[in-house]
């Protein structure tokens, strides 16, 4: 991991170590971007002969990926770059999966699919949110089944991940705000996971192991910066100090739900992101303090653990916990993250389809650190449909 103003001008050098052929995907917008051109000067001064494929678009697609599979197999790369956002990342992932391992999309689907290495991928993220620069998991749309659908293997963790603030200055504060504001989903889901019984082959049975030491490090990094700059980058843009906080924490959440995944705010998402065809960061996050008070009986400890690090007013454990709850809702109520699923643009009668399909995602559901059944998100949608947190407190 390279992180830090100005280390995406050693991709070149990063690149030229692990092969002469590059295919950089990415988007139609990054692509214009007069720092996209640095880098491939950069990679060309390095001797490193490349390919662009700009044909990314959010809400990943098969056919998009089906596109560039058949571009790289003529151009036959060593190495893929992906500079963009999630939505580059993934598809850089999976596109080198099918370049190792051949097959259709589908054949990867689920946990541990994947047979063995994949192409070197080298991450270059411009958002600062997904954390895929440092993920076991990629994300398509798979339109025949009218589902988003992970794929998680350790093979798909980038080789290099090169975090450059400067590269996010650019985004706009919608974005800004979604990016940030799946980060702090993250960095929450991760924090108050399930944990498991300690066992020497859990990593060999499960792509994400549950709450342990490690990941919480991570979380309360992410947390803490989140805090303390996600509201300045979204109302400056070019607050280089606040981009890089951000980023930072967007790194740390990726290190973090990386190792022990992400739960219900994820799981209710997919099918959500379905019917909206809004941005994940924009349906986790309108998610996220509905599932918090579903689930803070659960996690009341850790919760008031992360309030008392943002420093938030002393109380009870339960107080705490709560006010942690608030914050986190105030804070996404800043930064313009949608208060209730309607404002997001679910109709009232697709509730039943969100929650019913949220069971779907069985690895999200059993990281969940209160059981989950469908009287459980029907609640949880519910009272995000309606904006009413108030409605899961004696559930």
């Amino acid at each position: 991991m390279l992180f830090g103003r100005e280390q995406r001008k050693a991709i070149g050098a990063v690149s030229a170590r692990l092969g002469t052929r590059t295919l950089l995907v990415t988007d139609p917008r990054q692509a214009a971007q007069p720092e996209f051109a640095a880098i491939q000067d950069d990679l060309a001064a390095c001797a490193v002969e490349t390919q662009v494929f700009d044909g990314v678009v959010p809400d990943l697609p098969i056919s998009a990926i089906e596109d560039c599979v058949e571009l790289a197999r003529v151009f036959q790369p060593e190495v893929l770059i992906a500079v963009g956002g999630g939505s580059s990342m993934d598809l850089a992932k999976v596109t080198a999966v099918l370049l190792a391992h051949g097959g259709h999309v589908s054949d990867y689907y689920g946990e541990f699919a994947v047979p063995g290495p994949v192409l070197p991928l080298i991450a270059v993220p411009t958002t600062a949110g997904t954390g895929s620069e440092v993920t076991p998991v990629a994300v398509v749309s798979d339109e025949a089944r009218g589902a988003k659908i992970g794929i998680a293997s350790p093979y798909l963790i980038p080789q290099v991940a090169i975090c450059d603030p400067e590269l996010t200055v650019s985004c706009p504060p919608e974005l800004t705000a979604v990016s940030g504001a799946d980060a702090l989903t993250h960095a929450i889901e991760s924090f108050t996971v399930a944990k498991r019984h300690y066992d020497p082959l859990l990593t060999e049975e499960h792509v994400f192991v549950g709450k342990n030491v490690l990941s919480d490090h991570f979380a309360r990094l992410a947390v803490v910066n989140l805090f303390r700059y996600l509201e300045r980058a979204f109302k400056d843009g070019s607050d280089l100090e606040a981009r890089e906080g951000v980023m930072l924490a967007a790194l740390a959440a990726g290190c973090a739900f990386g190792t022990a995944g992400t739960a219900a705010a994820h799981a209710l998402q997919y099918p959500l992101g379905n019917l909206t065809h809004t941005a994940h960061g924009a349906g986790v996050a309108a998610l996220l303090p509905f599932v918090m008070q579903f689930n803070r009986p659960a996690c009341e400890e850790s919760f008031a653990e992360l309030a008392d690090l943002i420093g938030l007013p002393g109380g009870s454990t339960e107080e705490r916990s709560q006010a942690f709850v608030e914050a986190v809702a105030d804070l996404l109520a800043v930064i313009g993250i949608p208060r209730s699923l309607a404002e997001l643009g679910l109709a009232e009668d697709e509730q039943e389809y969100v929650a019913a399909h949220s069971l779907d995602a069985a690895r999200l559901i059993k990281n969940n650190p209160r059981p989950l059944d469908l009287a459980a998100m029907r609640a949880i949608t519910q009272a995000a449909f309606s904006g009413d947190r108030q409605r899961l407190i004696k559930i």
